[in-house]
């Protein structure tokens, strides 16, 4: 099978089934954008929307509560497009902008509620990080409000946009590894002691006085200003969900889009900090993680990360019984029918194993993801991660915060959107 043209029947497939959204929108007239939250991830996906879409946009505006990542911003766009954006601190501000027309929130993810439901409500196509939410009810929220707006929004689970889990996908709906009711997910990590996972290095000039700490902090529980919990947010609970909601979500995202998924009947987790754990170290979510998830139809999840040992590095392993797909690093795939003992079935014996590797392909996912949300805008298409299917995705990662959190199993009721402890 094609790459190439497995993408490109793909992406048509999608832009059939899309209505225009702004036909007063000119074919050659750029779309003005608006980043809010510029520090690591911000400014990656600024950089991937450049390398892959800087024909379409024009950034007039950037914000962000430190200081030192919004001059780094608005310096990026005026090297990139010889123009000066507008800087802000507060992104009710920017939103307030009524020329703008694509807003990308690339905040913590407690930030994420908020500011997309003030978006959608200023009338704002998004790009919105993942996870969707903090919360399950959050991210109902946004859903519902989202959907009620006719707004386009893209979720940045980005793998959807990689062209090697469009390939998967297609080899699964062709019948490739027969039935499948089993995945293997994981996510490995390894760093020396002096470098422990998520420990950002803190920027030289921080300080209370160019980083907001107030507008940081958003509606989570008032503190005094800690620089560890600004710049290292993803290891604390009340702005993260830590493997569960960076890792995990993308994972129970690809295998719903591979295999034509949405959410889990249950999920037990456990895990705990066996990793850097001097006294000193206040981290509170885990660096070691396990979950087990049941879905309808007979499906099982089971995902593993840990960050004592990068050997395997990350990916998924569907298999199925009649082969395995497997797609690591989001770079490669591979294809290994099943051998039955040397006696395959006929149909089974004239497959071939698949080998594909694409260097910076994850890369190119994100030019991709960015691309779709921009051309939906336009009126080209739809996007591939709408609200409702990055809600679905995050499900699965906040069942297994509660099941942690909790040392339970949790039930999840899809069609009530509940869920209880077993």
């Amino acid at each position: 099978m094609s790459l190439d043209l497995s993408r490109r029947n793909f992406v048509k497939a999608a832009a059939v089934a899309a209505p225009a959204v702004l036909p007063a929108l000119g074919a050659n007239e750029k779309l003005r954008v608006g980043f809010v939250g510029t520090g690591s991830r911000g400014n990656h996906v600024m950089n991937m929307m450049y390398q892959g879409s800087k024909d379409l946009v024009e950034v007039v505006g950037v914000c962000d509560t430190y200081q030192g990542h919004l001059a780094r911003a608005k310096d990026k766009v005026q090297s990139t497009e010889n123009k000066t954006p507008k800087t802000y601190a507060d992104y009710r501000e920017l939103l307030a902008d009524p020329s703008i027309d694509v807003v990308f929130i690339m905040t913590p993810e407690h930030l994420h509620h908020a500011m997309t439901i003030a978006a959608l409500k200023a009338g704002k196509n998004i790009y919105v990080e993942k996870p969707l939410a903090h919360t399950i009810e959050e991210g109902a929220e946004i859903v519902a409000l989202a959907e009620k707006s006719g707004k386009v929004v893209q979720v940045g689970t980005q793998n959807r946009s990689n062209s090697l889990y469009v390939k998967a996908k297609e080899m699964v709906a062709k019948g490739m590894i027969g039935e499948i009711h089993y995945v293997r997910a994981f996510w490995y990590r390894n760093s020396l002691e002096n470098n422990p996972a998520w420990r950002y290095v803190i920027p030289a000039d921080a300080s209370e006085q160019n980083t907001d700490w107030s507008r940081f902090l958003g509606t989570a529980r008032k503190r005094g200003f800690d620089k560890q919990r600004y710049y290292q947010w993803r290891l604390y609970w009340d702005y993260s969900g830590g493997i569960s909601t960076d890792l995990l979500v993308h994972q129970t995202d690809i295998t719903n889009f591979v295999c034509g998924k949405t959410e889990p009947l249950s999920c037990m987790a456990s895990g705990g900090i066996y990793r850097w754990s001097d006294s000193k170290d206040d981290r509170e979510v885990p660096d070691t993680f396990s979950a087990i998830y049941e879905y309808p139809g007979k499906f099982h999840i089971n995902y593993s990360c840990y960050f004592g040992n990068d050997h395997y590095g990350y990916g998924e392993q569907f298999m199925g019984n009649e082969g395995t797909i497997e797609v690591l690093n989001r770079q490669i795939l591979n294809f290994y029918p099943e051998t039955f003992g040397g006696k395959p079935p006929s149909q089974v014996a004239a497959r071939k194993v698949i080998e594909e590797r694409i260097p910076n392909n994850d890369l190119k996912a994100v030019q991709d993801h960015v691309r779709n949300l921009l051309d939906a805008v336009k009126g080209n298409g739809k996007v591939i991660a709408p609200p409702r299917v990055g809600q679905q995705a995050a499900v699965g990662g906040h069942l297994a915060t509660l099941s942690f959190r909790n040392n339970k199993k949790v039930l999840w009721d899809e069609k009530g959107q509940k869920y209880r402890f077993s």
